[in-house]
């Protein structure tokens, strides 16, 4: 039997496939259900193609991946019961802000409904190890600054995405309270940005970028025209925004040393952690950053504030530091070099590869056709010459 099985759900996205880099380097075997709803695939292969790198970089194999959705309880179980699991991860879930705000249903059903119909399935095969891709959004409006983890939640959430993640966290505070053996552990993002530092794996929003570091990357390889900046009338020292970002193998970190200590006996319960740098940053101390750790220039335009932004918003983590013994290493210029070494690798994201294949597979075509020509210009000039 295999003592050490993670599963995680959702691993093909950005912090999942991060995390999962994590944990195969620390020696966890891991199982993978991902729909692939928003993941890419190359040359028809059906494993996500932010998974097949995450391999290549460790030089580990799954155990297995699920192309599945977590609200297909048949399916689930079906792999509950081939699998043997210590503990489970949670990255699945719709994440757009916008989009939630425009098809609300979709957003309760697959993150709430779908984190009670996984929960149900964990129960019945007796996996109560649990860990929690929440949100810096469950707090809404700030009371104060830093932001603790005392702060109250679910005043202000200013949208559906934000409320998904507050009621699963009552829903899990529920669960924890009224079942003995249940040990969850809830981390609350702030800003995730970067990459792994190798520059194979990263960020890759499709469409027009809703945060701000893919939307600087974006600029900076010429996919954007210029950077939007929401604007620069805040009550801040330059004006605009200030958020707090922490690189995402910060985040990984966290995740495999949290999963480390609810997996000692002692851990039980509901327990919850920001994971943050502690700093905010205005959206012009990030432009200056990039600039400063890439020589490139970004432009960019001031725009109308939109709804619902607050002025200033950062973590207090103390707590994270102090029962986790976990802290982040990498600076501001880090994220931004790292955000960077990804987008000009891959211009397109995980896309680039496809991208390259068909303009090569033109220019075969071209230099094909090419031939041709010469050929019969060739033959033609032969028979001129009476050859």
């Amino acid at each position: 039997m295999n003592n050490n099985l993670i599963l995680v759900t959702g691993a093909a996205g950005y912090v999942g496939s991060h995390c999962l880099v994590e944990l195969l380097n620390n020696g966890y075997d891991v199982v993978v259900i991902d729909n692939c709803s928003n993941s890419i695939h190359l040359n028809g292969k059906n494993m996500p193609e932010s998974l097949i790198r995450v391999q290549s970089i460790t030089g580990r194999q799954l155990v297995n991946f699920y192309k599945e959705d977590i609200n297909n309880v048949t399916k689930l179980e079906e792999i509950f019961n081939k699998h043997r699991f210590i503990a489970v991860m949670h990255f699945a879930a719709l994440k757009a802000v916008g989009e939630s705000c425009k098809i609300p249903l979709d957003y309760y059903h697959n993150n709430v409904s779908g984190t009670i119909t996984l929960l149900e399935v964990m129960r019945k095969y007796g996996v109560k190890k649990f860990i929690f891709s929440s949100s810096a959004t469950v707090y809404g409006y700030p009371d104060y600054l830093p932001i603790d983890e005392n702060h109250r939640t679910g005043n202000g959430c200013t949208n559906p995405y934000g409320r998904t993640k507050y009621f699963i966290e009552e829903i899990l505070k529920d669960l924890c309270a009224s079942e003995k053996g249940w040990c969850v552990a809830s981390l609350r993002y702030f800003n995730p940005v970067g990459a792994h530092e190798s520059g194979e794996i990263g960020e890759d929003p499709q469409g027009i970028p809703n945060n701000l570091m893919p939307f600087i990357s974006q600029v900076a390889v010429r996919r954007q025209p210029f950077l939007k900046v929401f604007g620069n009338d805040f009550k801040t020292a330059d004006g605009t925004g200030v958020r707090d970002y922490i690189h995402i193998m910060d985040l990984a970190a966290g995740h495999s040393i949290t999963l480390e200590n609810i997996l000692k006996k002692e851990w039980t319960g509901w327990n919850v952690y920001n994971f943050g740098a502690g700093t905010g940053y205005s959206v012009l101390d990030v432009i200056a950053a990039f600039e400063e750790s890439t020589g490139i220039n970004i432009p960019y335009k001031i725009c109308n504030r939109r709804a619902g932004d607050v002025d200033e918003l950062w973590a207090d983590i103390r707590k994270a530091q102090n029962k986790l013994n976990w802290k982040p290493k990498w600076t501001l210029k880090d994220m931004c070099a790292h955000s960077w070494k990804w987008q000009s690798k891959y211009p397109m994201g995980y896309r680039t590869l496809r991208h390259k294949q068909q303009h090569d597979t033109n220019d075969g075509n071209l230099n094909a056709t090419a031939t041709k020509r010469t050929f019969f210009r060739h033959v033609n000039d032969g028979k001129q010459n009476g050859q």
